[in-house]
């Protein structure tokens, strides 16, 4: 029943170039170059589950026990008073705003309603140890992910002339280093898209789940159309930025401000250089301008350059985002508020406010905290 879909999606016409087929770009030993397999891109999915293990136990058994030595706290929020009726509310929609209703089912003021919702809401977020292993298990891994790029591609004629990705193009064998580089960028992308469902939620969960979506397409397309020498500087270009961003996380969780306030000022210098820089400016408008003149159009050709777009339209977004925590940091001194929306759904500022009604300064506190 498929086969007639399946003849469609892999025609020849679409994914290879003129008077060549399938048969020419398949791994064998009798090739000379090494082909990428397509089902490689499902290696992957399982790989995705062991970094899951590995992040558990860096997580409680490295990470968790480093935090607490720097006096990252681990507490809750004050316990919630036990009331039946309202948890059964609350578990059914934590959302809820029906405060009038349940008040009056309840033989109580809306304002207690209301305090007690927001104080159960703020029960269930993550406490700062749990946002910073979290945070420091990101930079660690790209970080390991970045130098190996960098060792595996420093000799690559395309890392430093990129026309090189597209001249000879399908026919570009692969090293065994970079099918490691490929799977285990991907395996990491996997990993958080599926964690990102029980991981500390973010303001922007969707741009996240958008990105890694986009991320994992980009890298599966690449590999099947045999364009992994431009995947391969995508993923080298993207992840500079990110370790200072997740280690700014990381030392704003455990109260090392200045420290903080440095590694953000390299994070947005590195973001400057390699998301609005070297991503659009290089790689893109190579893409653009210089790929039609040296490779054979092709009609997927147009979807790399789609993922690609929306990759960097992402990088806009967030870019907006990090001028406003940029602005607020340069008035006040230190890094306030969130670094491309480090806070949970649940805003800190919500939760101060509803526990501390006769207490406006230590919400400012809070807030500051956030």
């Amino acid at each position: 029943m498929l086969r007639p879909f399946l003849d469609v999606f892999w025609d020849e016409k679409v994914w290879l170039p003129p008077n060549t087929t399938w048969a020419d770009v398949a791994p064998g030993p009798d090739k000379a170059v090494a082909y990428t397999n397509h089902w490689h891109v499902l290696y992957p999915i399982p790989m995705a589950l062991v970094y899951t293990a590995i992040r558990f136990t860096m997580e409680n058994y490295v990470f968790a026990p480093f935090g607490r030595s720097l006096g990252v706290k681990e507490g809750r929020s004050k316990k919630v008073p036990n009331n039946p009726k309202l948890e059964t509310a609350y578990r059914a929609d934590p959302e809820s705003k029906k405060i009038i209703g349940l008040a009056k089912q309840l033989d109580m003021t809306e304002r207690q309603v209301e305090r007690w919702w927001r104080l159960r809401r703020s029960q269930d977020k993550p406490s700062k140890l749990v946002k910073f292993c979290e945070n420091m298990w990101k930079s660690a891994f790209l970080t390991y992910n970045f130098l190996c790029g960098v060792y595996i591609l420093w000799d690559k004629e395309w890392l430093w002339d990129i026309d090189h990705c597209y001249i000879g193009h399908p026919h570009q064998g692969y090293t065994n280093g970079m099918w490691w580089y490929y799977m285990v960028t991907s395996a990491f992308y996997w990993s958080l898209l599926l964690s990102q469902f029980w991981d500390v939620r973010r303001k922007d969960f969707w741009q996240n789940f958008v990105h890694h979506l986009a991320t994992i397409s980009l890298i599966s397309f690449s590999w099947v159309l045999n364009a992994h020498r431009v995947g391969t500087l995508v993923i080298l270009s993207h992840d500079p930025a990110e370790i200072f961003l997740e280690a700014a996380k990381a030392s704003k969780y455990a109260g090392y401000h200045k420290v903080c306030n440095c590694i953000f000022a390299l994070f947005v210098l590195l973001w400057t250089v390699t998301r609005l820089g070297i991503y659009p400016f290089y790689i893109i408008w190579s893409l653009l301008f210089r790929a039609p003149k040296l490779w054979s159009p092709i009609l997927t050709f147009d979807v790399l350059i789609f993922l690609l777009c929306v990759l960097f339209a992402l990088d806009v977004l967030w870019t907006w985002l990090i001028l406003q925590v940029l602005y607020k940091s340069i008035k006040t001194g230190q890094v306030k508020g969130d670094i491309r929306s480090s806070s949970s759904e649940v805003s800190d500022s919500e939760n101060s406010h509803d526990s501390n009604h006769n207490t406006p300064n230590r919400v400012n506190n809070n807030m500051s905290d956030k």
